[in-house]
């Protein structure tokens, strides 16, 4: 799964119990299976930065649950009260990734949920394990993450096209994955065994029974359909509410995942050239090019920066063809980043300048300033490599990204070679726990956005299917995710069935 955008880093204060007047009282039952873990009060305290009315805290769970009374691990946790005096308890929030900050999500509370649904819930977010705040998985520093994320290896005709790389080209991919494994087993042995999301979803239901709810109300986006997947496996008897949206297809292994994710990528790819022939400043074509016709001549771009890469005023990183890339890409997974896409284009095919390009990919993987990034890379790779098997052979990665470029020329051999470093990942931290159907869990909202480039609609079809309860929403859209994407139809159902539960006709879909 690709990496989400995220927000500005905050620290947690405070550490560990409910004030008064936010959500249910504290059920016994639900607490009894936690043992000590349940003695645990959250300490609620000012935050550092942030919206004022916000409340921060921690609160710890086993590194190990096999081990649950072995080592602790911290997780930071936010919230923001119910506006409302006929509060329903808390609705638990993450925005994906892996790696995203829940924690930093719950800032923008306007913008995840609706007036109606801040009014009736507490909105409450957390930093799953090994991202942010919470006890967090690092890897490479920053200067070799550099290297990594903008790296190119070498292709047979000198075009930086991944799906034709020469043998030496190859050998540097697996290098420098076994390279990123190699510095997550130094730096973090134990907890990169550990930072799977089986174990996030136990981290949630100990975050729940702390805030006093008998059962779980939840909005998970992108990756975060899968933490509510897994919860629901594992505690179906617990769920109240779960709104899975943009979602990840559980039966895909993380290869197979990033060969599929292609198809995504392309499908909004074509949307926004399609979008951008139509202004006259589009720096791929105009009224009169087809949409063949602006992919390209992005393609015809992106092949000269590998050649000739760019200059950027930020400093002295040479833009080449997986950076640029990298910044056309943040475009696909929102409309409301389209214009600053065309600029950055229109600058880096003009007048060399990649700057904006360069900007929109540090955005992408959270690269905050020029010193340092966000863990969300290391916690994207240790997550999805740890939540199913990979082929451990190379020539398996080689193969996918061939396909893949036959389903996104552009885009899909990068998506495909991404997943290397989990063919290096330890055998022992990888969820190999069968399909994900959670039965007798109470009926389930899965959306799906018909153009989604992160998480094809397919995605939503096949969770929505997989879950025994499952019943699927469709929004007809560009852009990444369906709820409060401009959708009111949509917004209406999700916000019905966090409110009253109300469970449309499964496949109902929005124009």
């Amino acid at each position: 799964m690709a990496a989400t955008l995220t927000g500005t880093v905050l620290l947690v204060s405070g550490c560990t119990a409910l004030t008064p007047g936010g959500g249910a009282q504290e059920p016994a039952e639900s607490l009894g299976a936690l043992g000590d873990l349940a003695e645990q009060e959250l300490d609620w305290g000012p935050c550092d930065g942030g919206p004022s009315e916000a409340e921060c805290a921690t609160y710890e769970v086993p590194l190990d649950y096999d081990e649950p009374e072995g080592e602790r691990i911290e997780i930071a946790v936010k919230r923001m009260a119910a506006t409302g005096d006929d509060v329903i308890g808390s609705l638990l929030v993450n925005p994906g990734g892996p790696g995203g900050s829940g924690y930093d999500f719950v800032d923008h509370a306007s913008f995840i949920v609706s007036e109606q649904v801040r009014e009736r819930f507490d909105l409450v977010g957390f930093d799953p394990r090994g991202v942010g705040r919470s006890t967090p998985i690092t890897c490479l520093p920053a200067e070799e993450l550099d290297d990594f994320i903008g790296g190119e290896a070498e292709s047979a005709d000198g075009d930086g096209d991944m799906s034709e790389l020469t043998e030496a080209g190859v050998a540097d991919m697996e290098e420098g994955s076994r390279e990123f494994v190699e510095a997550c087993q130094a730096n973090a042995p134990d907890l990169m065994l550990n930072v799977g999301t089986v174990n996030v979803a136990r981290d949630m239901d100990v975050l729940r029974a702390l805030l006093g709810d008998e059962k779980l109300t939840y909005l998970g986006a992108s990756y975060g359909t899968h933490i509510g997947a897994h919860y629901a496996e594992q505690f179906p008897d617990r769920v109240r509410a779960l709104v899975l949206d943009g979602a990840v297809d559980p039966t895909l292994d993380q290869l197979d995942l990033s060969v599929a994710q292609a198809t995504g990528f392309e499908t909004a790819l074509r949307a926004f050239v399609e979008d951008c022939l139509t202004r006259t400043d589009c720096p791929l074509g105009g009224n009169g090019d087809s949409v063949e016709d602006g992919v390209a001549a992005l393609d015809g771009f992106l092949a000269r920066t590998a050649r000739e890469p760019l200059h950027n005023s930020m400093d002295d990183r040479e833009i080449n063809r997986a950076r640029a890339e990298l910044g056309v890409l943040a475009a696909l997974y929102s409309e409301s980043w389209w214009e600053r896409v065309r600029e950055g284009l229109d600058d880096a095919m003009s007048d060399g300048d990649g700057t904006v390009l360069l900007q929109l990919g540090d955005e992408l993987y959270s690269r905050g300033d020029t010193q340092e990034y966000e863990n969300s890379t290391a916690a994207l790779i240790a997550v999805n490599c740890s939540d199913s098997p990979s082929p451990r052979g190379v020539e398996a990665y080689v193969e996918a990204a061939e396909e893949a470029g036959e389903e996104s020329p552009i885009f899909g051999p990068s998506l495909a070679w991404g997943a290397l470093p989990c063919a290096f990942w330890p055998e022992e931290a990888v969820y190999d726990g069968g399909p994900l159907d959670a039965p007798g869990a109470p009926p389930i909202m899965v959306v799906g956005t018909t153009r989604d480039s992160a998480t094809p609609y397919a995605w939503a079809e096949a969770l929505a299917g997989a879950l025994e309860s499952g019943f699927l929403v469709t929004r007809d859209g560009d852009g990444h995710t369906g709820y409060r994407m401009g959708d009111a139809c949509v917004d209406r159902m999700v916000d019905a069935y966090l409110i009253d539960l109300e469970v449309p006709r499964d496949g109902m879909a929005c124009a």
